[in-house]
């Protein structure tokens, strides 16, 4: 079997069976094309063809290029799952890969802002313009919520239900799930979609289903909306580390600390393992003062 139906295959594999985002797949086509390259290098053409001699150098050729921990990572595991379809297909006697010990990735805690920090963003969400009303909308709904960027972009008017104060979201793996919407962010977008929505809608050429639009009336892209909520972010804090991603950080952080379920935490954000939740069980200074304070026989 020729080297590009094996991945056509297992390409095939991931998105019908396994339900992989684009995201994953494009990410795991580009870790088994990088190691095609070095099998070339080494002279062997067949995926039928590799050692553990040969998986031992492209391990050492990962860690000499010195990829970061959790890349190294990824690419061992796209090669895993790789190995794994084809021998179910019984074109491998043995999945090379799956002896490989992957590196531990760093322990960092997630970024976030306080509670007083994320007023203070809020607060700086001023003007009554289509674009103010929007992005506003935007921030109000990542952290109501605490979805991805990716999954906010995403959204159409139909997954919005401001009645009973709800959005389904697609998130990875094509997996749905619905989450609540407190009053803060169901204000922000009733207001958006009855007067800024409305008038940015106007200047497309054609309708759009997109929630969220760009100043011509087309839908909004991800890299458009993380672009918003940066700059956003950087004029009402003088943090120059903060991404997008930080609020749905802060969205896990805050839920935790004022005594949300580990588990329902998990379902809101749409992680599969409890573990990937369990990051966010970090205190705050905040907190741990308080907690203190109030549990310790000598604090006061």
């Amino acid at each position: 079997m020729k080297e590009q139906s094996w991945i056509d295959q297992f390409l095939s594999y991931m998105q019908l069976e396994k339900n992989s985002s684009i995201h994953t797949t494009k990410n795991y086509l580009r870790d088994i094309l990088d190691f095609q390259e070095f099998m070339k290098a080494h002279e062997i053409n067949d995926f039928s063809e590799v050692t553990m001699q040969l998986v031992k150098a492209y391990l050492t050729f990962l860690f000499k290029k010195e990829y970061a921990r959790k890349t190294v990572s990824r690419k061992i595991s796209a090669l895993r799952s790789f190995y794994m379809f084809h021998l179910r297909e019984k074109r491998v006697s043995e999945n090379l890969f799956a002896s490989v010990v992957l590196p531990k990735n760093e322990t960092r805690l997630p970024n976030f802002l306080y509670e007083d920090e994320m007023k203070d963003l809020f607060d700086s969400l001023v003007g009554e313009e289509p674009l103010d009303q929007r992005d506003r909308a935007i921030i109000e709904l990542l952290y109501a919520t605490g979805m991805r960027v990716s999954e906010c972009s995403a959204l159409c008017l139909d997954d919005l239900d401001l009645i009973i104060g709800t959005v389904l979201v697609l998130g990875k793996g094509r997996k749905e799930r619905y989450i609540p919407i407190g009053a803060f962010a169901c204000d922000a977008l009733q207001q958006y979609l009855s007067d800024g929505r409305h008038k940015l809608s106007m200047k497309a050429k054609e309708p759009s289903k997109s929630l969220f639009l760009n100043y011509r009336g087309g839908s909004l892209s991800d890299r458009s909306v993380r672009k918003i909520v940066l700059k956003r972010m950087e004029q009402a804090s003088s943090n120059k580390q903060l991404r997008p991603h930080d609020i749905r950080h802060s969205f896990a952080t805050h839920l935790l600390n004022n005594g949300a379920d580990l588990r329902v935490v998990q379902e809101l954000l749409g992680h599969e393992h409890l573990s990937t939740t369990q990051m966010y069980t970090h205190v705050t200074k905040d907190r741990l003062r308080d907690v203190y304070k109030h549990a310790h026989p000598r604090a006061k």
